[in-house]
């Protein structure tokens, strides 16, 4: 375990100018403490591993030291081969430089793993888009990833609701959220850079590839930006609240019937159980029609209890299934029965 700690120190090391005990702690996973003496004991090996200290001090390697430790293990060169998502690339039109990149890889492995590449692919597939979906491809799309690989300003043409907007956009980063692909830009030459936007290709009616580079903001992390959009964006469709009571097997349920997310806060701050061993949660959600079809899926582990109006539409449910089942309990109320 601290042999491939050690390895992992000083491939980072290797592959950065400087970095700070506090930095080598979060990326090895290990106390400030620990990263000093795993430095210590690099040292006493012969790697030479220098500390600087004071502000802009740090652990680096010195005399142009180069590791020769770079050999792949199996499950390194298998992992190797599963960080691309072969659709995804093709989209973008990448899917030639990935082959290429791939082929170059497995000529560097040693001949016993060189069939990384096809034991991976027969254990896992990423299939990205949503089920009952045709997958498209937005035809602009290799236009605006060739820009976002190149830091390239674009002068876009948008649609949104029903007019057409021009923007001169700086292109961070692409992002495929459930088989649909979104831009993650600023607007050129606003203010202090202006605030990093979403935009869906599909909705990009022209793009066209400027000469002018913009300067890349070193601190947008694009995943860490994605997770914090995406979260927003769900909570802002929650506009509405409804109270309802569940059972046991509803509480297990809610989560699979309504927005994950809201569903695990709405539980943290419920009331209960009750004397019947139910719950009582308020629950954010789109709309009361949204809701109704949403909770519908839970049956009879739900009541609601609020509002009116919602409870007044499982009631009106309720009386229609009774009179549907009511009877003998013969498929179609017992009119398909023989005659004597």
């Amino acid at each position: 375990m601290r042999a491939a700690r050690l390895i992992k120190m000083v491939l980072l090391l290797q592959s950065r100018p400087s970095m700070t005990a506090a930095e080598l702690a979060r990326e090895l996973e290990v106390s400030e403490r620990t990263v000093t003496r795993d430095a210590q004991a690099l040292s006493e090996a012969g790697v030479p591993v220098y500390a600087e200290r004071g502000r802009a001090g740090g652990y680096r390697l010195i005399g142009g030291y180069r590791t020769r430790l770079t050999g792949l293990a199996r499950g390194e060169a298998e992992a190797l081969f599963l960080s691309g998502v072969p659709g995804a690339l093709r989209e973008m039109g990448l899917e030639d430089a990935a082959s290429a990149a791939r082929l170059k890889v497995s000529a560097a492995l040693l001949p016993s793993l060189r069939d990384a590449s096809r034991t991976a692919a027969q254990r896992f597939h990423l299939d990205a888009p949503n089920w009952f979906r045709e997958p498209r491809t937005p035809e602009l799309l290799p236009a605006v990833a060739d820009a976002v690989w190149d830091d390239r300003r674009i002068a876009a043409r948008y649609r949104r609701a029903q007019d057409e907007v021009v923007r001169e956009l700086e292109p961070y980063g692409l992002v495929l959220k459930a088989g649909v692909w979104y831009l993650c830009a600023r607007v050129a030459r606003e203010a202090d850079g202006g605030p990093y936007r979403v935009y869906r290709i599909d909705r990009f009616t022209a793009v066209e590839p400027g000469e002018e580079r913009f300067a890349r903001d070193d601190g947008f992390d694009l995943p860490a930006f994605w997770a914090e959009r995406a979260e927003q964006f769900a909570r802002s469709l929650l506009r509405a609240r409804v109270v309802v009571r569940l059972s046991e097997r509803g509480v297990r349920g809610l989560a699979y019937a309504v927005d994950s997310l809201s569903a695990r806060e709405a539980l943290a701050a419920a009331e209960g159980p009750d004397a019947d061993g139910w719950v009582t949660v308020t629950l954010p959600v789109e709309s009361e029609e949204v809701a109704h079809t949403q909770l519908t899926g839970l049956g009879a582990e739900v009541e609601v209890l609020a509002p009116q109006g919602l409870r007044d539409r499982f009631a009106r449910d309720a009386r229609r299934l009774a009179g549907l089942y009511a009877g003998a309990g013969q498929a179609g109320g017992g009119a398909g029965q023989a005659g004597g």
